[in-house]
């Protein structure tokens, strides 16, 4: 009895089913309910393996990307600057030579040294009190001169861009080496003094060189590399040769003495000649 009562069970189970299966909705059904479990699924195992916990985000990787020292994009904003660390004190005893310059503006930048006159190829910077001084980089870059010089009171050379140097003489106390990066208002020595212009006392000599050719300084101070690289020299050789005699004999004029009467003798007893006090050299190193 009980075998026939799970018998009709079953059937009638089978014969469910059976209908079930025979609707038409049925098996699309199914095949839309399978597709969107494995899109599901093939969704979740892409998105699982392009996690970024796979990946190693260093920061020394990221910083390899860009290498460049942040100096480097400071120089871009850079102005050059008086090369001293309090330029409120500083007074320029001594100017650049302008070959177009008044008469008056060039006899005060003449140098009188080893009995002839020279212009002077940079700007000599005091300080008011007369004391030494820190002596600063007036423009980033990269050191490419240390010498010692009895005459010129010791030599800093500082390169940048494009041709462009600047240059410390009359120093002491050098705090760098050839090849050191420096930053702009960095201490590189200290005011000295020099036997090729004794009478600036304790100061520094500044130059700005543009392909070896000295501009003024002071029209430069505040003002980016870029504007001295737009601009050309107008110290030409031609106007060397034909202002410097002119502001030469002014000079003596208005002393009323030749140099060689300013000096003396030389160092051997003997009285200068007339060629020695007229030469005249452009460069002061």
């Amino acid at each position: 009895m009980k075998m026939r009562e799970e018998e009709n069970k079953r059937s009638s189970q089978s014969s469910s089913v059976k209908r079930f299966f025979k609707k038409r909705w049925v098996f699309p059904a199914i095949y839309i309910a399978s597709a969107a479990i494995i899109l599901t699924g093939v969704l979740w195992y892409q998105s699982s393996s392009s996690s970024s916990d796979k990946y190693s985000y260093n920061t020394s990787d990221l910083a390899g990307k860009n290498n460049q020292p942040a100096v480097e994009v400071n120089k871009a904003l850079e102005n050059f600057k008086m090369p001293v660390a309090n330029a409120d004190q500083a007074v320029v005893k001594m100017g650049f030579y302008d070959f177009k310059a008044s008469p008056k503006d060039q006899e005060a930048a003449l140098v009188f040294y080893n009995n002839t006159y020279q212009p002077n190829t940079g700007i000599d910077i005091t300080s008011k009190d007369g004391k030494a001084f820190d002596v600063t980089a007036s423009l980033s870059g990269t050191v490419t001169r240390v010498d010692q010089d009895s005459v010129l009171g010791n030599v800093i050379e500082i390169e940048h861009d494009k041709g462009v140097v600047t240059q410390y003489q009359s120093v002491k106390d050098m705090k760098i080496k050839v090849g050191d990066q420096v930053n702009q208002g960095q201490v590189i020595a200290t005011a000295g003094q020099s036997l090729y212009n004794k009478d600036a006392g304790t100061h520094v000599h500044f130059e700005i060189r543009k392909d070896g050719v000295a501009v003024n300084p002071t029209n430069y101070f505040n003002k980016p590399l870029a504007a001295l690289q737009e601009e050309k020299s107008t110290n030409t050789t031609d106007d060397q040769t034909k202002t410097v005699p002119d502001a030469k004999k002014n000079l003596q004029q208005d002393q009323g003495s030749s140099p060689t009467e300013k000096s003396g003798t030389s160092t051997d007893g003997s009285t200068p000649s007339d060629n020695s006090s007229d030469s005249i050299d452009n460069t002061n190193s």
